[in-house]
């Protein structure tokens, strides 16, 4: 069968015993192949559903309408497929529909691509274009290398299109609707697979991210042979009705008729000369924002070209000092949005005093982050901290739109924020859209006054040797901030009941052993504080130095994760790295001025309830005082 299918695939004109070969994995994706919650394939394992699954009707060109809760496993483990996937010879087929941009899109993918470790291959798109990645033997350096092919049309929301990669050992093809899109030579050899990891279809999905597909799927096939540019041809001219329709937009992705904020405009990454100002509207719109030292402003930002999703850089400001700006939109229609006035201070500089908020774990509660969003802005901080867990599901796009930046709009208008990724951020990239932080975004530095900040994403790897630690290690070494204050969202020491071990019944290692590696480094380089959230409660420990409390020149860690989360318990015993401890709601608020620093913790209230001093000039933390408060 293969020798006739190959002269197929190349373009001879024998006849064939059938219109093409048999795939290795094949995924119509229509109503019919449910089975009660196992979705069934021509060849393949079916893959279970865990959410219910929207089909498009047969009279509509049928086709499942994924959204952001599907996650369909075609095998848990890539190992589980290793018979079946292709070894050299590939082609990948799909038809589909884009509803949400993504940086990191995926129709169908086996791939493993965590920091410098890059194995697999995976079919997909980014914000504008449908991509290919692939990794094979001929760049295995022992971790591998992708190419990542991106084509040159762009597609258009909602409107379906037939979209083929192939790979013959020595060229990597994309083909969109029948015609050759891009090419690469840059890989050579057999495919270079992940020794483990998911196979997914309708998402961009390894071991630690999962970057669902929104839009219509169907027809999904995987071939251990390299298709030719005629049988491409061909096969989509025998479907080519299906992309003749209009573009279909589920209601909920629709573009609105009434123009209204989705996300309000939010400032982020402030320095000592700019600022950001991002929003996101329900409809195409172009402006201008205005900014200036004064209420009348005097400087003009044009929005020439409509967008939803708006990111707007202001520069050339001054250090340490107050804004105001104003953002004045329309679309199309004549509809208008306007802001009132609102203002801004940009970073401090060196010996300047600076005042910051900590809020962490806001989750699925925006009643509570609300209250405690708006205690803090009465407090009127120069900037927030979030150590992670922003909403409750990362990847869907409501928790953001209609629970996080709401409850916090007054405050985020006025106060940047600087975040890192929880454990329910997912990685999704939702996150990457909405905030415009420094490359590659999961972990960064920044400075305020005399403070330099490191953000860390403790949901990757951080082990002696990882790339977030070997940086962690180089931007401490290299930094000449009289402070060092680390975030990350785990906590390497924790008095929680059950997280780390039921202390209830058995013994619990006192805190996220994946990140206790990172110590090491504060306590070399001095780190004056480190911040966490995950535990919905809050604790300060005693300085802390090699593990052990100690009573000056320690590490203080603090865990602050009552944002809006269910709350949680302590243990029945406690560890002697732990201070202070308590269940309930709050936020905090950091002073610093020279050799002070002042820690303050306020419950949902607004009720101090836990102080802590540190006085640097006192050989640094020799000096603690707490004093609880109800």
């Amino acid at each position: 069968m293969h020798i006739l299918i190959t002269l197929v695939l190349f373009g001879s004109t024998m006849p064939l015993i059938h219109d093409g070969p048999d795939p290795v994995l094949s995924y119509p994706l229509q109503r019919d192949d449910l089975s009660g919650n196992s979705l069934q394939g021509r060849h393949g394992p079916p893959i279970v559903i865990s959410t219910p699954i929207h089909f498009v009707p047969d009279e509509h060109g049928g086709g499942a309408e994924l959204h952001e809760s599907n996650m369909l496993l075609v095998a848990e483990d890539i190992t589980k497929l290793k018979d079946e996937l292709p070894q050299r010879n590939l082609t990948v087929s799909a038809w589909v529909s884009v509803t949400t941009p993504r940086r990191w899109g995926g129709i169908f993918s086996c791939i493993q691509d965590n920091d410098d470790y890059e194995k697999g291959w995976v079919l997909g798109y980014d914000n504008s274009n449908f991509t290919f990645g692939l990794a094979s033997m001929a760049a295995d350096d022992g971790n591998g290398a992708m190419t990542y092919l991106a084509g040159s049309t762009r597609y258009e929301l909602g409107r379906l299109y037939h979209v083929m990669a192939t790979y013959d050992g020595t060229t990597m093809k994309l083909y969109v609707n029948g015609r050759l899109d891009a090419q690469s030579a840059t890989q050579s050899g057999d495919i270079l697979y992940p020794g483990s990891g998911p196979v997914s279809i309708g998402s961009y999905m390894d071991d630690n991210e999962f970057h669902p597909h929104e839009g219509r799927l169907m027809d999904v096939r995987v071939y251990d042979l390299t298709a030719g540019p005629g049988w491409i041809a061909d096969h989509f001219q025998h479907h080519a009705d299906r992309v003749a329709g209009p573009p279909r937009i589920p209601p909920e992705r629709a573009v609105s008729d009434q123009l209204d904020w989705q996300v309000p405009p939010f400032l982020q990454f402030a320095t000592t000369d700019s600022i950001r100002v991002v929003f996101h509207a329900t409809r195409p719109v172009t402006g201008r924002l205005l900014y200036g030292p004064t209420a009348e402003f005097g400087q003009t930002i044009s929005i020439n070209e409509p967008v939803m999703l708006g990111e707007l850089k202001i520069e050339g400001l001054k250090p340490s000092s107050p804004y105001f700006y104003a953002l004045q939109l329309s679309d199309d229609t004549g509809q208008q949005l306007r802001t009132e006035v609102l203002s801004f201070q940009t970073a401090a500089d060196r010996g300047t005093p600076i005042t910051f908020a900590i809020l962490s774990d806001t989750q699925d509660n925006p009643e509570v982050s609300g209250i405690l969003a708006d205690h803090i802005w009465e407090q009127r901080p120069g900037f927030l901290i979030h150590p992670g867990d922003l909403t409750g599901t990362g990847s869907s796009k409501t928790d953001w739109t209609e629970e996080f930046f709401p409850s916090m709009s007054t405050l985020l208008s006025r106060v940047t924020i600087y975040p890192v990724l929880g454990n329910h951020e997912q990685d999704a990239r939702h996150y990457y859209r909405y905030f415009s932080l420094p490359s590659p975004e999961y972990y960064y530095g920044f400075s305020q006054g005399d403070v330099d900040f490191f953000m860390i994403d403790t949901n990757r790897n951080v082990f002696p040797g990882s790339e977030q630690y070997t940086w962690l290690d180089n931007a401490l070494s290299e930094s000449d901030a009289p402070w060092r204050i680390v975030v990350h969202h785990h906590p390497p020491y924790s008095s929680d009941e059950n997280d780390y071990g039921d202390a209830w019944k058995g013994r619990s290692s006192r805190g996220d052993l994946r990140v206790r590696s990172l110590t090491t480094l504060y306590d070399t380089h001095g780190v004056d504080l480190v911040l966490n959230g995950h535990i919905h409660s809050y604790e300060r420990t005693w300085p802390v130095r090699k593990g052990l409390p100690v009573q000056r020149d320690g590490v203080i860690y603090t865990i602050t994760g009552g944002g809006g989360g269910g709350l949680e318990t302590p243990a029945p015993t406690r560890p002697g790295f732990s201070n202070t401890v308590r269940r309930g709601h709050h936020y905090c608020m950091i002073r610093v001025n020279g050799d002070i620093l002042e820690f303050n913790a306020y419950d949902i209230q607004n009720r101090l309830f836990d102080h802590m001093t540190i006085d640097r000039s006192r050989r640094r933390d020799s000096s603690i005082n707490s004093a609880m408060a109800e």
